[in-house]
């Protein structure tokens, strides 16, 4: 089996792979003091409370946007599962040919992602979507060029800034509001972040076509938030898994 590792700023997401088919998710709050025996007892008992055998595990793939923790993550899989992770980088991959000025700038989770969307849209051109502690655009032409970012605050993040940057605006519930006019500060919250975030996404998507000067793009989602906006038409498709897979594409090609 395959063990994927995603380390995010607000979570480590995982899951594990058996025969390219995904067989569990779980999320672990992240933290700069975890150490390498929480991170391993947790995902030995992730494992073992879905029926999986970690014994079973004799591959693992880690991307990461959180050098802090990197240590601890790689020590859990050396001392844990006794397996040296594969980590993806810009350089590590072999999928993408990346055309930014300084590729080992580019979070791996933007290169999973891209990866993973090449796999599933050959041919296309792509912008990636991932609605996480920021809000992510990866852009790839059709020859697998990953052509650059752009980077936006997350709406947890916005919302964060919120409540603690002003003396009276509460934390809210983020969801799809019912009005754009709010009638109380629960509800002009919910509406400044939901259409803010709504109008970015589109006006970013629009002008990163307008900019390549392409007729269309496959327009790709995953991420925390992403089924917030899922009634909006703004996505040919919202891929939960999109980051896991890419790792477990990553991992096969460097096989």
């Amino acid at each position: 089996m395959l063990l994927c590792l995603d380390v995010g700023n607000s979570h480590i997401f995982g899951g594990v792979f058996k025969d390219k088919l995904i067989q569990l998710r779980f999320r672990h709050n992240t933290s700069p003091y975890l150490t390498s025996d929480q991170i391993g007892i947790f995902l030995k008992n992730v494992l073992r409370e879905n029926e999986l055998n970690p014994n079973e595990v004799n591959h693992i793939a880690i991307s990461s946007v959180v050098p802090s923790i990197d240590y601890s993550v790689h020590a859990a899989c050396k001392k844990y599962f006794h397996i040296e992770p594969m980590l993806l980088t810009a350089f590590a991959q072999k999928t993408l040919n990346i055309k930014t000025e300084r590729p080992n700038e580019l979070g791996a989770d933007l290169i999973a992602g891209a990866i993973a969307g090449t796999e599933y849209y050959p041919n296309k051109n792509l912008i990636v979507i991932d609605f996480g502690t920021a809000t992510t655009f990866a852009v790839i032409n059709t020859k697998k060029d990953y052509l650059g970012t752009v980077i936006a605050p997350g709406i947890r993040l916005s919302m964060e800034a919120l409540e603690n940057n002003t003396a009276k605006l509460p934390s809210v519930e983020i969801s799809e509001p019912t009005t754009i006019v709010g009638k109380n500060s629960k509800e002009s919250i919910q509406a400044g972040l939901f259409y803010g975030h709504l109008g970015m996404v589109k006006e970013t998507v629009s002008r990163i076509q307008k900019e390549q000067a392409w007729e269309s793009a496959v327009v790709l989602a995953t991420g925390g938030f992403s089924h917030l906006f899922e009634t909006q038409n703004l996505f040919n498709a919202i891929l939960p898994d999109l980051i896991l897979d890419g790792l477990r594409c990553f991992h096969e090609s460097n096989l």
